[in-house]
C-alpha cells in the first residue's frame, strides 16, 4: 500500500461549499471549459440514487489495478493495513472519497457496509467509476454516492486496491488530491483546488442570467441573442430582472 501526503494545500470553505451546492455541473463545465479544460467530468458515473443538494468536497482518492489471483485471495481483508479498508478510515470529515477502478464496474468497489461507515465518519461523498454491491442500501444513505453500475462480485475479481492519496483517473477525468468534486442529477465535475473560489462565484452567476433566460423563453422569447447575450437591450432587461428579483 501506497498512502501519499499529496494533498493539495488548498481548503475548501464552506462559503465555497455552499456556493457550489447551488450551482449545477453543466455550469461548471462551461467555466472549465473557457479555461481551456474539456476533460473535467466524470464519464459513465450516475448518482445511485438523486439527493436533495449536491454533493460538494475535496477529493481524497483511491487507485485500484487489476487484481492478479495470487495477490488477492479472500483472506487479504485480514490485513489492518488494506488499502481499501484504510481509505474508508482515513478519508477526511467533509471529503469525497473517489476511485479510479479503471472505468471496470463487472465488479464492487465497495459494498453498503464500507460506504455506511464513511457516512457515519462524516464524509461528504464517495464517487467510483467502477461498481457498488448492495447499491439498495448505498441509496438509502443520506450521503450521495456516484458509481458505474451495481455489481455483485467482491473488488477481490477484478481489482487489488493499491495507492492512497495519488493521482488518479476517473472515469476519464484526471483527479488530484484536494480537487473539488461537485456532483448532481447528471454526474460529476473535478474543479481543480486553485480554480474553485472563482469558479463557484462565476458560476452563482451564469444561473442567475440562465434563470432569467428561461423566464424570458417561457414568456415566448427567441434565443438569438438572448443565449448568449449579445444584444444591449437583453443587458438592460436582465439588469432590470435582477433588481426587481433582488438577485
Amino acid at each position: 500500500m501506497s498512502l501519499h501526503d499529496s494533498t493539495s494545500d488548498y481548503v475548501l470553505t464552506e462559503e465555497t461549499r455552499a456556493k457550489l451546492k447551488k450551482v449545477s455541473t453543466a455550469s461548471i463545465a462551461t467555466a472549465l471549459y473557457k479555461r481551456g479544460l474539456r476533460t473535467q467530468f466524470i464519464q459513465g458515473v450516475r448518482p445511485v440514487a438523486r439527493k436533495p443538494e449536491n454533493m460538494v468536497g475535496q477529493a481524497f482518492t483511491l487507485r485500484y489495478i487489476p487484481a492478479r489471483e495470487d495477490r488477492n485471495p479472500i483472506t487479504v481483508f485480514r490485513d489492518p493495513q488494506h488499502p481499501q479498508r484504510v481509505a474508508i478510515e482515513t478519508c477526511p470529515e467533509g471529503w469525497v472519497l473517489v476511485m479510479d477502478a479503471r472505468k471496470d464496474a463487472r465488479a464492487a468497489t465497495a459494498g453498503s457496509i464500507l460506504i455506511t461507515r464513511l457516512a457515519v465518519r462524516g464524509a461528504a461523498g464517495v464517487v467510483s467509476d467502477g461498481g457498488f454491491r448492495d447499491a439498495e442500501g448505498i441509496g438509502a444513505l443520506d450521503m450521495p454516492a456516484y458509481c458505474a453500475g451495481p455489481s455483485a462480485p467482491t473488488n477481490l475479481t477484478l481489482h487489488e486496491a493499491l495507492d492512497i492519496n495519488v493521482p488518479i483517473a476517473c472515469g476519464d477525468a484526471p483527479v488530484f488530491p484536494g480537487d473539488v468534486m461537485v456532483g448532481d442529477g447528471d454526474g460529476v465535475m473535478v474543479i481543480p483546488a486553485h480554480l474553485a473560489d472563482e469558479l463557484a462565484d462565476e458560476c452563482i452567476g451564469m444561473e442567475t442570467y440562465e434563470d432569467f433566460v428561461l423566464e424570458q423563453v417561457n414568456g415566448g422569447s427567441g434565443i438569438i441573442g438572448l443565449y448568449p447575450s449579445t444584444r444591449d437591450e437583453n443587458q438592460a432587461k436582465f439588469d432590470e430582472w435582477r433588481r426587481r428579483n433582488d438577485r
